[in-house]
C-alpha cells in the first residue's frame, strides 16, 4: 500500500503552497451558505428560495418607495397600522364571544429566556471586540489598528453623507440579496480577481506604514 504524501510538509518547502501564493488559495472552494450560517437566512439571501428572495427584495423596494419618495413619516405609519391591527383584533374577539366563534389565533407573545440570553450573548461578544480595539489603541498604540479605525470611520461617514439611513438600508438589503448569490456563482474568478487587489492594497499599505516608522525613528534619533 503506498503511503500517502506529507501534505505539511510539502507545504513547508514548496513555494507554490505558501502563504504567499494567494492565486492558489484563491483556488480552493469555500462553502458560502456554510458562511452565511447555513440556514433558512441563507437560502434566501443565495437564491435557493427564490420566492422568499423576491418577497424580500419586493418588501424592502415597497417599504423604501413608501417612505421616501412618496413622503410617508414613519413613526405615524406605525401608529396608524398599529391603531389599526388593535381595532381588528378587539372587534373580532368581541363578535367571537357573540356568535360563539374561536377566538383571533394570537401566538404567545413572550420573549423567552433563550433568545434573551443569545441575544445578550452575542452583544457581549461585539462589545468585547471593540473595547479590545480601543485597548489596542490608547494603552498598547498599535498604529496599524489606529489606521484602519480611521480609515474605516472616514469611510462611513463619506457614505453617510451621500444617503440618509433608509436609502443606506435599502443599499445593504440589495447587496446582500445580490452579492452572496453572484459570489457563489462566480466564486473562482472573484477570488482570483480579490487576490490580486489584495496584494496591490498591501503593497501600498505597508509601504506608507514603512515610512511613518521611519519618520517617527527619524524624530527619536533627533531629540
Amino acid at each position: 500500500m503506498a503511503a500517502l504524501p506529507d501534505i505539511d510538509g510539502a507545504s513547508a518547502h514548496d513555494p507554490l503552497l505558501s502563504d504567499s501564493s494567494p492565486s492558489l488559495l484563491a483556488q480552493i472552494p469555500r462553502s458560502v451558505h456554510r458562511a452565511l450560517g447555513g440556514g433558512p437566512v441563507a437560502d434566501v439571501l443565495l437564491w435557493r428560495r427564490r420566492n422568499a428572495a423576491v418577497l424580500a427584495l419586493a418588501g424592502a423596494t415597497t417599504v423604501w418607495f413608501f417612505f421616501e419618495r412618496a413622503g410617508y413619516n414613519f413613526f405615524s405609519v406605525l401608529a396608524n397600522s398599529t391603531v389599526l391591527v388593535v381595532v381588528i383584533l378587539f372587534f373580532w374577539a368581541k363578535s367571537a364571544l357573540l356568535l360563539n366563534r374561536p377566538l383571533p389565533p394570537l401566538p404567545n407573545l413572550e420573549v423567552s429566556d433563550e433568545v434573551v440570553n443569545k441575544v445578550a450573548e452575542r452583544a457581549r461578544v461585539w462589545i468585547n471586540r471593540v473595547l479590545a480595539i480601543g485597548h489596542d489603541i490608547a494603552i498598547q498604540r498599535d498604529r496599524k489598528v489606529f489606521l484602519q479605525v480611521i480609515l474605516s470611520m472616514w469611510v462611513v461617514s463619506y457614505i453617510g453623507s451621500l444617503f440618509n439611513f433608509l436609502t443606506l438600508a435599502y443599499i445593504g438589503v440589495l447587496l446582500a440579496i445580490t452579492i452572496p448569490a453572484i459570489y457563489d456563482k462566480y466564486q473562482e474568478h472573484v477570488d482570483q480577481k480579490l487576490g490580486v487587489a489584495h496584494n496591490v492594497v498591501l503593497k501600498q499599505y505597508e509601504s506608507i506604514f514603512s515610512r511613518g516608522q521611519g519618520r517617527s525613528t527619524n524624530e527619536k534619533k533627533t531629540q
